[in-house]
C-alpha cells in the first residue's frame, strides 16, 4: 500500500510539476519528490544492471573481482563499488549498516540476508524483485539468481537492509 502511495505521489509531482523546494536561477535544481525517486531507482536499475553482467562468474572464497571470482560478500560490494558505494567485507558488517526493510516491503537493491553458515548474517545477496535475489553462492558455483520462496532460502531468511543509493 506504502509503494501505491508513492507513486501516486511521485505522478502526481510530475503531472503538475510540484516542487518542495522554488527553484532559484543562481542556486541549485529544486527537489521534487519525482525527482528524488528518479534518481533512487535510477540508481537500483544501474545496481541491477551491474549485478545481472556479473551473471556466471565462479565462487571462490575471498574472492572480490570478476577475474578471481566472488564469495558472497565481495560479489555484493564489488556491485555497489561500481556505482560509488563502498561497504565493508564481511556479509555480518554490511548486515549493519542501511534500515531494516520488512520482507513484504523488499524493492530491488535491497539487500537480503541468509543463515548460510548456523550463524544469522553468513550470506548476503542482492534483491530483484518477485522474490528473487542475485547471489554467489558457495562453492563449485557461479553467480546466479535463486528464488527467496525456495525452502532452502525460506528456512534461512534473516532479515533486509536498506542502503541510500
Amino acid at each position: 500500500m506504502r509503494r501505491i502511495g508513492i507513486v501516486a505521489a511521485t505522478i502526481l509531482c510530475v503531472t503538475t510539476g510540484s516542487a518542495v523546494a522554488a527553484n532559484d536561477e543562481n542556486g541549485p535544481p529544486a527537489f521534487t519528490i519525482a525527482g528524488a525517486a528518479e534518481q533512487y531507482f535510477g540508481r537500483a536499475h544501474e545496481l541491477m544492471l551491474q549485478a545481472l553482467s556479473l551473471m556466471g562468474i565462479k565462487y571462490r572464497y575471498g574472492g572480490d573481482t570478476p577475474v578471481t571470482g566472488f564469495d558472497c560478500s565481495g560479489f555484493v560490494r564489488y556491485v555497489f563499488n561500481q556505482i560509488g558505494t563502498g561497504l565493508p567485507r564481511s556479509a555480518s558488517d554490511i548486515s549493519r549498516i542501511g534500515r531494516t526493510v520488512d520482507r513484504d516491503e523488499l524493492q530491488p537493491g535491497d539487500l537480503v540476508f541468509f543463515n548460510t553458515l548456523r550463524r544469522p548474517f553468513s550470506h548476503v545477496g542482492i534483491y530483484l524483485g518477485e522474490q528473487r535475489f542475485i547471489h554467489s553462492p558457495s562453492r563449485g558455483g557461479n553467480v546466479e539468481i535463486v528464488n527467496m520462496s525456495e525452502r532452502y532460502w525460506e528456512r534461512r531468511y534473516n532479515g533486509a537492509r536498506r542502503l541510500d543509493l
